[in-house]
């Protein structure tokens, strides 16, 4: 600790503060209201606007010249654009126009304000199931982000619902559900309603029952996975099952089972959003050993309807779990990803040794390759969808020369995960949705429309079922292998 002799001869408001305040600066002076939705094709789009980030520096920032901050830490633009946005004023430090040579120090903030492309999002609504004082419970569509992140701002739920109120309308969330994923979520109206309810969420007070829709046959009855996840690329958001990772624990209990039927075609269900024969739910010719060979994931036919009980929380819980059953959720765009995992689809794989390749395949995804949203088993849908995916166009806007993206396809805005139902522990409240479309019989099928009085799969002898670390599902008391998850 260094010593600083101080002139005591002077009173305390004369002294020179050790810090200096950080400039004032306008937090977004590009913001506009009414946001510039508009709808098109079932989708929910926003035309580009300008948009102020504001930054303040951080600790590896200082003594740093700007341009190669930005050059190394922010690689979504190529340092051209950057170099540019910097000696016209794009770019500025504590509201003043700057070299590229200048030196960032603490407490400086670095403005930028750009043209911004933000995807689209399906039009549906935001559903409302309750709403009083305090809370909105909502349906939540699935593919639209929570909050505003990465290339989403105003196509997110806090945006939408605060444009449908009132600017001046500070929306909640109490819980958090990825940007696939669909179903029921809680927006507080003040602080403390919110922070009641994120305190029982969190206090794993609160019961949550999810559907998920998966390839293949899912095994029958009460099925426990128990497996540790651990994520292995924050900016991917990819986690897998790994014995280094975090306690995660998730019940599972198949709803309904639908063969394929022989009838289908390769063209069906080229819209993959509602419709209820996709690609990633082989036809009626698969399975045979010419087709099958070195892909099992094509043995896989029709898929199930599945129950799932998340015990614990984690990121993608239930989606690395049912990949790790060896029953992914079939339009899954990262875990039934055949061109990243292989033919396995990492089924019942808990090893590290491919994580790199697995990084880097995944990583093309959208960019030089189709983002794809299931792991195709047909070639006529595959060329359909990568037709109809999200991908680079090669175009550059005429304004601010962004690569351009192609809309995404349906398959693409949402996969077949919902979060159905929360209920408090005590009995003092419950809210549930209806069955997905998604989850509903295919036409000429009979099966469930709705899942059973009985909402909670905890109710019979679960504790019997557990997956060792052979990552076999085995009856404890017997110790014989149950309905084992790889299908």
């Amino acid at each position: 600790m260094s010593i600083v002799a101080v002139d005591k001869s002077l009173r305390p408001d004369q002294r020179r503060n050790t810090f200096e305040p950080p400039p004032e600066v306008v937090t977004t002076p590009c913001d506009p209201w009414p946001r510039p939705y508009y709808l098109e094709d079932g989708l929910r789009r926003v035309l580009p606007y300008y948009y102020t980030y504001n930054t303040n520096c951080k600790e590896r920032w200082r003594g740093r010249e700007i341009l190669d901050i930005f050059g190394s830490e922010f690689r979504d633009r190529p340092v051209e654009y950057y170099k540019d946005a910097i000696q016209n004023g794009k770019v500025i430090v504590n509201g003043n126009a700057v070299p590229t040579t200048q030196i960032i120090k603490n407490g400086d903030v670095i403005s930028h304000t750009l043209h911004r492309h933000e995807p689209p999002v399906t039009a549906q609504p935001i559903g409302i199931v309750h709403e009083d004082n305090d809370m909105i419970v909502i349906n939540k569509p699935a593919g639209v982000p929570v909050h505003p992140a990465g290339r989403y701002n105003y196509n997110s739920i806090v945006e939408i619902m605060r444009a449908e109120r009132g600017m001046g309308w500070n929306p909640l969330p109490c819980n958090r559900l990825d940007r696939l994923t669909s179903g029921i979520m809680f927006i507080g109206k003040h602080r403390r309603a919110a922070d009641e309810m994120t305190v029982q969420i969190k206090g794993r007070t609160v019961k949550k029952e999810y559907i998920a829709r998966v390839s293949g046959e899912f095994p029958e009855g009460e099925v426990v996975c128990s497996q540790p996840i651990l994520q292995i690329s924050p900016k991917l958001g990819l986690n897998r099952v790994r014995a280094n990772g975090k306690e995660a624990r998730t019940v599972f209990r198949r709803l309904a089972y639908y063969p394929p039927q022989e009838h289908e075609t390769g063209d069906e269900g080229q819209d993959g959003g509602g419709s209820n024969s996709l690609a990633g739910e082989t036809n009626g010719t698969a399975g045979t050993n010419a087709d099958t060979k070195g892909m099992s994931w094509k043995a896989k036919k029709g898929y199930s309807i599945v129950r799932c009980l998340p015990l614990t929380g984690r990121t993608h819980q239930l989606r690395v779990h049912l990949q790790f059953l060896g029953h992914p959720i079939s339009n899954d765009p990262i875990y039934s990803n055949q061109k990243v995992f292989g033919s396995s689809l990492g089924s019942f794989d808990d090893s590290a040794s491919a994580d790199e390749d697995i990084i880097a395949r995944l990583s093309r995804m959208g960019k030089d390759e189709v983002a794809e949203a299931v792991a195709y088993h047909d070639e006529m849908v595959d060329d359909y969808n990568k037709r109809k995916a999200e991908k680079m166009t090669g175009k550059l806007c005429d304004i601010c020369d962004t690569a351009l993206y192609s809309d995404p396809g349906v398959h693409e805005l949402g996969i077949y995960l919902h979060a159905k139902r929360y209920a408090c522990e005590e009995g003092k409240w419950a809210y549930e949705t209806p069955l997905p479309e998604w989850a509903m019989p295919p036409p000429g099928m009979v099966g469930p429309v709705e899942a059973t009085p009985d909402t909670d799969p905890l109710v019979e002898g679960i504790e019997k079922l557990v997956v060792d670390d052979k990552a076999q599902v085995k009856d404890v008391e017997t110790d014989k292998p149950a309905a084992n998850g790889a299908g």
